[in-house]
């Protein structure tokens, strides 16, 4: 198929021949953080520079507003009970949507001072909440609301949320991004998207060990993204990785080969994995959403 970029023939695996590359809505300024829940059919994902946040209906394909405004959402997730996760640029926090529509701040300080602006979030199995906080949010007025840095470096935490307690668990990155665990949750793979403000930046992926007690250690290389930056990351049930670039989705084995690419006439922001089976893709890029099925099902999530 011509949206599929084979550069290793394990990569040929994962091509459906007779399914095709969906464009399932257009008309947003930088469509974000799209996250599939399965009791409902249905997928939510972030417009930042519009300060919404979008519900896409897999039954009927309608596409309406879930929350505005949305404090300027970015990347979501759900937690082990099914809730929406939210790290939003505007509030500069991560938050909790309750059953009842109710939201509960989880993260908004660390060590008394504001955080930059929550990028990206995923929940462990044991519960606990692991995001970034690079500063895109507080750059400009158009992902979030200006304002200086009051932590002065883009950190990644971990929020233990039976007792509220934030950690800082990497602070060696330009602009930490994307995140993901394996299939096993031994090791979490962080992107740096710092190239998209000085070509000499990182763009690469990099993989930490993750110890029993919630530590990381190691922290190399994985991947280097090119063209583009690396931004969300996602992970089958093969351990493979599905990263978003500027000309498509990129695919590496556990290994670091990359195994080939989804073309998309977008530059994508984030993807992850869908449906009943959890094997479509959903690919929130620049103006629009995209889908595709693919032979490989996302790792379990709740």
């Amino acid at each position: 198929m011509s949206y599929f970029e084979v550069a290793d023939p394990r990569f040929a695996t994962f091509i459906i021949p007779v399914c095709q590359l969906e464009r399932l809505h257009t008309g947003m300024r930088w469509a974000e953080g799209p996250v599939y829940f399965p009791d409902s059919r249905q997928l939510l994902f972030s417009d930042i520079p519009n300060n919404r946040m979008l519900r896409w209906d897999e039954e009927t394909g309608a596409v309406a507003t879930f929350r505005f405004p949305s404090n300027h959402a970015n990347g979501n997730t759900r937690d082990r009970q099914g809730r929406l996760v939210t790290c939003e640029h505007g509030a500069r926090r991560v938050t909790r949507t309750e059953p009842d529509g109710g939201l509960t701040v989880l993260a908004e300080r660390f060590e008394g001072r504001r955080l930059n602006s929550p990028n990206d979030v995923v929940v462990k199995s044991d519960g606990t909440v692991w995001f970034t906080d690079p500063p895109y949010g507080i750059l400009t007025d158009y992902e979030g609301n200006k304002a200086d840095s009051e932590i002065g470096r883009c950190n990644v935490y971990r929020l233990d949320p039976a007792d509220g307690r934030l950690t800082l668990v990497a602070d060696d990155f330009d602009k930490p991004n994307g995140l993901a665990f394996s299939p096993d949750e031994t090791q979490l793979y962080i992107a740096d998207s710092g190239r998209s403000h000085g070509a000499h930046l990182p763009h690469h992926i990099r993989r930490f060990a993750v110890s029993a007690d919630n530590t990381l250690s190691g922290g190399e290389v994985f991947a280097q993204i090119d063209p583009g930056v690396p931004d969300g990351i996602r992970v089958d049930t093969g351990g493979h990785l599905w990263v978003s670039a500027g000309d498509g989705v990129h695919c590496y084995a556990p290994d670091g080969t990359r195994l080939g690419k989804i073309l998309i006439p977008e530059t994508v922001a984030n993807i992850t994995f869908g449906g009943p089976k959890r094997n479509r893709l959903f690919i929130a890029a620049t103006t629009s959403l995209y889908a595709v099925y693919i032979n490989a099902r996302g790792a379990q999530t709740p």
